[in-house]
């Protein structure tokens, strides 16, 4: 995996024990649909963990658990039926479309946004992000973490360029101005924590309108 697109291999390994934060999980699961190499990755992890628990010792279950279990069992009522998509984008990847979205919200030239409303992680959500070609985003840092996955199109920063299936992971340190390099739109999905911070005298007069 090359490093600088790909999510850290500790984000990777909560992603794979569950502990990851509700929205970056999101993300994280976006990233893994476009990139089967980093899923078979993780799904290695998985299977790791799971012959650990094949070989810790058991615990003596509280009084009626099987009962109870078998009672649960026992409701249900027969037929799976795959979950029907929850919005009108067929063309993101499968785990994004049980996720309700918002109406497209403009918040700068060539630039829309739309919330996903998948679980929040007190001020974390899930965006995302539509920017025109040859448009770019003004020069900001973070208020906290924000990862970004690119769905279709493609972005390039001071250092990388990120197309599809590419995920960039930033925090407070990062100081960026992504600039949209595809002939189409660039669409990603973000996990936002906070509001992102612009930059200089000018970033400061118009913070108070910018709004993700």
């Amino acid at each position: 995996m090359n490093p600088a697109r790909n999510p850290s291999e500790e984000r990777l390994l909560a992603y794979a024990a569950g502990t990851l934060s509700p929205p970056e999980a999101v993300v994280v699961a976006a990233h893994l649909a476009l990139r089967p190499a980093n899923d078979a990755w993780v799904r290695r992890l998985q299977s790791v963990g799971g012959e650990f628990l094949e070989t810790t010792i058991p615990q003596t279950l509280s009084d009626g658990a099987l009962s109870r279990a078998m009672a649960r069992i026992e409701t249900d009522a027969g037929e799976v039926r795959a979950q029907a998509p929850l919005n009108e984008m067929p063309e993101l990847p499968a785990p994004l479309r049980r996720y309700a979205l918002g109406p497209w919200r403009w918040i700068g030239p060539g630039m829309r946004v739309r919330d996903v409303h998948a679980p929040r992680d007190g001020d974390c959500r899930v965006i995302l992000l539509k920017i025109d070609p040859g448009r770019e985003t003004p020069r900001h840092t973070h208020g906290g973490v924000e990862l970004t996955c690119v769905l279709s199109g493609a972005y390039a920063t001071e250092t990388e360029r990120f197309e599809v299936g590419d995920l960039e992971e930033a925090d407070e340190d990062v100081l960026h101005r992504p600039r949209v390099v595809s002939d189409e739109p660039c669409l990603c999905l973000v996990a936002l924590d906070g509001q992102i911070q612009l930059d200089g005298w000018l970033g400061r007069v118009m913070q108070p309108f910018v709004r993700l």
